[in-house]
C-alpha cells in the first residue's frame, strides 16, 4: 500500500469545509513491550564491562550546587495537559535494567538531577524544567536570563521556582544563544513584548537569529515534527521499558512556543557587550549546531558559556528528525577556537546537561569535543576517497580509546554512525555511487517482489523468527521490514518486527535510538497517531514568521499533477503589514512576487496578518473568515476556492514503519 496524501483546503475561506479530513488510522497488532531477550542481556552486560560507569565525577558535578528540587507537575495553560511531570523519572535509579543499556541509564540518572543550581557566585541554573536549560546571572538590577526553554509555561515556572529561592527580581536581560525553539520558545513566559519595550530589556541573539528562528520547520515543518516523535519518544511511556531519556534532558515542554525580536544582535566574530553591569563577552559560531548561534564568555566571574556547540554528550550532524547537514569540520574549529577563547575560565555551563568545574577539566572536555567531530570528519573523508560507502564506513569507523573512553563525547544523542553518514551526505550525498540504487523501486513494490522470490511471508518471517531467537537483530530487522512492507495485513510479520525492535531500543545506548526503536514498535502495534499535527501552540511565532515564508511553503505544497494545465492569478493584501503579493500558477508551478495587486487577477484576498497566520496554521474559525470584518474578498471566490485547494495541508499522521 503506498502512502496517500490527504488533501484539505488550505484555507477555510466561505465556509467551505475540508475536501477531507485529516485523520488517523489504527491497524495495529496490539501487544506490550517484551522483555530483554538473553541476547539482549548478554550485549548490556558486555557493553557495562567496557566503561568504568561507577566513575563519580559526573554524579558529583550534576548534583553539584543543588539549592531546591521541584515537585508536582506543569501544566498547560489548558490546565488539563502535563507537560512536565518531575516525578515522570523517578524510576531511573540504581543498577540498570536489562531493557536499558548501561551506559544510557547513567546518562540517564545524571539528567534526572533536577532543580535549582548554584554554579558559581552569581550564576544559576534551573534543570529539568524542559530539555534544555535556563540560566540565570546575576546583574546589578536583576536576572539576566540565558535561553527561555522551550515553552511559555515551563519558562514562567522555571523563572518562578527560582524567583522563590533567589528573590523576586525582575529580568533585566535575555540572551537567546541559538535559532532552536528550546531555547528562544518560552521568550514570553519570561517577559512580554510589551514589557521590554517598556523597561528598555536588552534581548541579545546573533545575526540571522530571527530569520532562522521563524523559518525552521516552516517548509518540511509536518514531516518534522511526525519524525520528532521518534527521536524524542513523545508518546512512549517514562518506564524502563519506554522513555528513559532524550540524550539532552529528560522531556520535552510541549506547551506554548514564542518569541522575543532581539534588539541588538551580535555581528561580530567577538563582540563585548556590557548587560545590568556584567561584562560579556560574545562568540559568533554560526552553521555548526545553529545556523544562528552565539557562545560567551563572563570574564569577571571565570565563567565559559558553551551553549549547544557543547553538551555532555556527541551532538548529532544530522538529526534523527531531519534538518539540514551539520558542518562536522567547522564544528571542530569552533571548539579551537573555544580554547583560545577560555582564558582563565574555572567553570564551563552548557544550556543542557551540567556544568564541569577547573580549568584543566574544561580544556580537556573542549579538547574531546573537537577531536570527536574532527577524527568523525577526516575518516569518513578517507574512507569515502578509498570508494567506500556510508553503510560500509559507518561500520568502520571506531573512535580511538582516549576519545571513547570520555563519557562527555559518548553518543547519548548523536549517534557516530549516523553522524558518519552525515559527513558522507554534506559531500557527496546520499546517492553512493552504486548506480543499482539511482533508480531503485520503491520500498512496497521491491518488498513484494522479495517476499515472492524467498516463498512468501510465512516464510520470511519463520527466517527472521530464527534470527531474533539467535539474538540477529539487525537481519531479523532487514527480512521483517520487507515481511511488513509486502505483506501489511500480516499481524505475524509485525508482531515479531516489533519485538525485534524492541531488543534494539533495549540495546541502544544513544536516547535517539532507543525511542526511534521503541516508537516503531509501539506504532506497529497500535498504527500511527490519529491526530495530526497541531501548529496553534505555534502561533506566537508565526506572527513574527515573514509573509515569504508561508508562500514559499504554499509553493511546496501546490499537488503539481491536480495543476498540470490549470492557471490562476490571486492577490494577496495583508491590510496590518502594508504588504502586497501576488500569486501565479505557471506550468503547474505556484510563484510569488511582491507587488502591487494585479488588474488581471481571479481574485483579490484582503485580511490582517494575523487571520493569514490562523488559516496557514489551519487553526482559523468560522468568525475568523466569514464574520470577520479584517477579511474581504473581491473577483471570483469560486476560483479561489479552486486555486487553495490546488494546496496539499499533510496532517502529519503518515505512518513510517508499516507502509
Amino acid at each position: 500500500m503506498m502512502k496517500t496524501i490527504r488533501f484539505t483546503a488550505a484555507l477555510t475561506l466561505l465556509g467551505a469545509a475540508a475536501l477531507l479530513a485529516a485523520c488517523g488510522k489504527n491497524s495495529g497488532v496490539g501487544g506490550a513491550a517484551g522483555d530483554a531477550m538473553p541476547a539482549t542481556v548478554q550485549a548490556n552486560e558486555q557493553f557495562a564491562q567496557q566503561l568504568k560507569l561507577d566513575d563519580p565525577q559526573d554524579f558529583e558535578d550534576a548534583k553539584r550546587g543543588l539549592i531546591a528540587k521541584p515537585e508536582g507537575k506543569i501544566m498547560a495553560a489548558d490546565g488539563t495537559t502535563v507537560l512536565i511531570d518531575f516525578d515522570a523519572f523517578k524510576f531511573v535509579d540504581g543498577k540498570a535494567p536489562p531493557t536499558v543499556n548501561p551506559s544510557l541509564w547513567r546518562h540517564a540518572i545524571l539528567n534526572a538531577q533536577s532543580g535549582l543550581f548554584k554554579v558559581t557566585e552569581g550564576i544559576w541554573q534551573v534543570r529539568g524544567f524542559d530539555i534544555s536549560n535556563m540560566t540565570l546571572i546575576e546583574g546589578k538590577t536583576g536576572f539576566i536570563v540565558v535561553d527561555t526553554l522551550t515553552a511559555r509555561e515551563s519558562a514562567a515556572a522555571a523563572l518562578a521556582f527560582a524567583r522563590r529561592h533567589l528573590g523576586d527580581k525582575p529580568v533585566s536581560a535575555i540572551v537567546f544563544t541559538h535559532s532552536h525553539a528550546d531555547h528562544f520558545g518560552g521568550a514570553l513566559g519570561v517577559a512580554s513584548a510589551q514589557e521590554v519595550a517598556e523597561r528598555k530589556i536588552p534581548v541579545i541573539a546573533s545575526a540571522g537569529f530571527v530569520e532562522e528562528a521563524t523559518s525552521e520547520n516552516i517548509l518540511v515543518g509536518t514531516a518534522m515534527a511526525r519524525r520528532s516523535m521518534y527521536q524524542f519518544g513523545k508518546n512512549l511511556e517514562r518506564s524502563a521499558k519506554g522513555n528513559v531519556d532524550t540524550g539532552l534532558g529528560k522531556s520535552v515542554a510541549y506547551g506554548a512556543i514564542g518569541i522575543l525580536a532581539p534588539t541588538q544582535l551580535i555581528t561580530q566574530p567577538t563582540q563585548e557587550l556590557v548587560l545590568d553591569g556584567v561584562r560579556f563577552v560574545f562568540h559568533n559560531v554560526p552553521g555548526a549546531e545553529a545556523p544562528a548561534e552565539l557562545t560567551f564568555s563572563v570574564p569577571d566571574k571565570k565563567a565559559y558559556g558553551g551553549a549547544e556547540n557543547l553538551a555532555q554528550t556527541m551532538h548529532n550532524l544530522l538529526p534523527v528528525r531531519g534538518a539540514k547537514v551539520r558542518d562536522a569540520l567547522r564544528w571542530a574549529e569552533y571548539m579551537q577556537q573555544a580554547l583560545d577563547q577560555l582564558g582563565d575560565a574555572e567553570v564551563y555551563f552548557g544550556q543542557h546537561n551540567w556544568p564541569i568545574w577547573g580549568h584543566g577539566r574544561i580544556v580537556d572536555f573542549i579538547t574531546k569535543h573537537r577531536d570527536v567531530y574532527k577524527y568523525t570528519h577526516d575518516q569518513t573523508v578517507r574512507l569515502a576517497n578509498a570508494g567506500y560507502t556510508p553503510r560500509e564506513i559507518a561500520e568502520m569507523v571506531k573512535l580511538p580509546q582516549s576519545l571513547a573512553s570520555h563519557f562527555g563525547a559518548r553518543g547519548y544523542y548523536g549517534d557516530l554512525r549516523h553522524n558518519v553518514k552525515a559527513v558522507y551526505q554534506l559531500y557527496l550525498g546520499a546517492y553512493d555511487g552504486n548506480p543499482a540504487n539511482l533508480n531503485p523501486l520503491p520500498p512496497q513494490e521491491s518488498a513484494q517482489r522479495y517476499l515472492a522470490l524467498l516463498g512468501g511471508v510465512d516464510k520470511v518471517v519463520a527466517v527472521a523468527q530464527a534470527a531474533f531467537d539467535k539474538g540477529d537483530f539487525r537481519w531479523a530487522v532487514e527480512l521483517l521490514n520487507h515481511a511488513v512492507f509486502g505483506a501489511p495485513e500480516s499481524t505475524a510479520a509485525k508482531e515479531l518486527l516489533a519485538r525485534t525492535y524492541d531488543q534494539m531500543g533495549y540495546m541502544s545506548e544513544a536516547a535517539t535510538w532507543r525511542n526511534s526503536y521503541l516508537t516503531a514498535a509501539a506504532e506497529l502495534r497500535e498504527g500511527p497517531p490519529k491526530k495530526g499535527v497541531d501548529r496553534s501552540f505555534l502561533i506566537d511565532v508565526l506572527y513574527e514568521t515573514p509573509v515569504e515564508r508561508f508562500l514559499e511553503a504554499m509553493a511546496a505544497g501546490l499537488d503539481g499533477p491536480a495543476a498540470d494545465g490549470k492557471s490562476f492569478k490571486i492577490n494577496l493584501v495583508v491590510t496590518d503589514t502594508k504588504e502586497s503579493y501576488v500569486l501565479w500558477i505557471e506550468n503547474a508551478v505556484l510563484h510569488h512576487k511582491k507587488a502591487a495587486p494585479a488588474s488581471d487577477a481571479n481574485a483579490t484576498l484582503t485580511l490582517t496578518k494575523p487571520i493569514f497566520i490562523k488559516m496557514m496554521a489551519g487553526t482559523a474559525g468560522f468568525k475568523d473568515t466569514l464574520l470577520s470584518d479584517d477579511l474581504k474578498i473581491d473577483g471570483s471566490k469560486i476560483d479561489l476556492v479552486r486555486f487553495f485547494t490546488l494546496i496539499d495541508k499533510a496532517p502529519g499522521t503518515f505512518a513510517i514503519v508499516t507502509e
